[in-house]
């Protein structure tokens, strides 16, 4: 007889752990840093991976060597330079390789600010992909330098495979960092000291982090912000799968040591069982990050059955009222509808005048210059990357211009529609705007825990399709399911 699958349930210190350094991701005040282990799960080598090739060529075992650095010393020592050893890295890893989910999921929180020791190129790869604007720093020179229009930005402290004769590699390198490498020191200093940083993949044995950590510690002393670690209590299983119980049970006496230790630097440990938890909170954490916010998905060449005048009042009111409510808007600037409800929303903006425009309304029009073969993709893509930034989405009307004067069905909308549910958020049809938002009106009054799982939205999906309902009825209904998806989100965490 099998057993039945287990679901992941969140631990209280994981909750805790989502709301805090989630308050801090939508206050702007958020960084990653992230190591070899998020790279390894994507098939690249860790520093004993490295390396081992060197400690063979040395008569010394890998697996009994700490001090990697002074091993990566020996071979440069015993070659007389490390042409050799810059080549080795370039090999290992300058090649193609597939981002994870864990790398998907880190591109899709709203955090411009990301350091790595890794040397390999998937992470600004992955947000790259993700449509993000990214600018690297690599070198002291262009620490100075902005690109502008990024959206985040990425520190290579360690330097990069495609520079490898600055990479940080041995010995000598890290004994002389401060004086080729003090601006990103003193960088990093600045972050740990301004934002919560989040470490995933890290395993705290990088001699320059220590020693910045150190710093920071003797100058702000208990006033020092909490940072967080995501690390895996037990410890992962050795080579040949065997350990015995008393092996466990030191590494994790040894790991809880560490855990204690690291709060002197203002770093809380996040435990999970298995390394395979981590999308799972990671999923949590985007959940509580995007609960506020609202894409309106729709396009209108036929304003069918409302008329355009109270179509377009519709979306306005739906655009202020998401805004007054304490929601964000993020449109992709559908025909017939995105220009109202962006208007009705930038409105409701100046009149708060609480919070800068920019910072509530995100309007990601569709790359119009994508060649006629990418198209499909490369919009799929643009979709994914706007509702992964929203708690709910909202479908109003959904047709098009066949090119032949009909009006048809929009399949844009229609994917949005399969990528929110797939992501599993809520989905809100305005039935009585019609065409595609009335089809899945109707699928949603038939199995309403589809589109609005555990929201009791029965009675507000009545008002969605009611053709005798006014706007204001109408608005006031989907504001009321927002409302409720967000109260739900937040209570996951409870």
């Amino acid at each position: 007889m099998s057993g039945a699958v287990q679901t992941w349930q969140p631990s209280k210190d994981q909750l805790g752990f989502v709301r805090r350094f989630g308050e801090r991701v939508l206050n702007g005040e958020a960084g990653l840093f992230i190591g070899a282990g998020v790279s390894r799960q994507a098939g690249f080598i860790d520093w004993k991976g490295l390396l081992r090739e060197t400690a063979h060529e040395l008569d010394l075992d890998i697996d009994k060597e700490h001090d990697l650095l002074a091993l990566a010393q020996y071979q440069v020592n015993a070659r007389c330079g490390r042409g050799d050893f810059n080549q080795h890295l370039m090999d290992a890893f300058l090649r193609d390789a597939q981002p994870t989910v864990v790398h998907e999921m880190l591109t899709r929180l709203p955090i411009d600010t990301v350091w790595t020791t890794n040397y390999d190129q998937i992470l600004e790869d992955a947000y790259k992909s993700a449509g993000r604007h990214v600018e690297i720093k690599l070198t002291i020179e262009n620490l100075a330098q902005a690109r502008k229009g990024r959206d985040v930005t990425i520190y290579k402290m360690h330097g990069c495979v495609t520079q490898t004769h600055q990479a940080v590699l041995t010995k000598q390198d890290y004994e002389d960092y401060d004086v080729t490498r003090r601006l990103f020191t003193d960088s990093l200093k600045g972050d740990f000291i301004e934002k919560t940083l989040l470490f995933l993949g890290f395993s705290f044995t990088d001699p320059n982090v220590e020693r910045i950590l150190a710093k920071v510690r003797g100058q702000l002393g208990v006033n020092q912000r909490t940072h967080y670690w995501i690390t895996r209590r037990s410890p992962a299983t050795c080579v040949n799968g065997i350990r015995t119980d008393e092996e466990l049970a030191y590494e994790q006496r040894k790991a809880e040591l560490q855990s204690q230790d690291l709060l002197r630097y203002g770093i809380q440990t996040v435990w999970v069982d298995e390394y395979e938890q981590i999308p799972d909170l990671l999923r949590l954490l985007e959940s509580f990050v995007t609960r506020r916010g609202v894409f309106v998905s729709g396009a209108a060449h036929d304003p069918s059955p409302l008329g355009a005048d109270r179509l377009n009042d519709l979306s306005k009111r739906l655009g202020g009222e998401i805004i007054r409510r304490g929601f964000n808007l993020v449109s992709g600037f559908g025909v017939g509808i995105a220009e109202q409800t962006i208007l009705g929303a930038y409105h409701a903006v100046y009149e708060c005048q609480q919070v800068q425009p920019a910072d509530r309304v995100l309007i990601r029009p569709f790359p119009g210059n994508t060649p006629v073969a990418r198209r499909n993709v490369a919009f799929k893509r643009h979709r994914e990357d706007m509702i992964s930034r929203v708690g709910a989405v909202v479908i109003v009307s959904g047709n098009k211009d066949d090119g032949n004067g009909l009006h048809v069905a929009s399949a844009g909308v229609e994917e949005e529609v399969s990528i929110a549910l797939s992501m599993g958020k809520p989905v809100i049809p305005v039935g009585i705007s019609g065409h595609v938002a009335h089809s899945y009106w109707q699928q949603a009054m038939a199995e309403p825990e589809i589109f609005l799982p555990g929201l009791n939205a029965t009675k507000e999906l009545r008002v969605l399709g009611d053709s005798f309902a006014t706007n204001e009825q109408i608005t006031h209904a989907v504001l009321e399911l927002l409302q409720r998806a967000e109260q739900a989100a937040s209570a996951r965490l409870a």
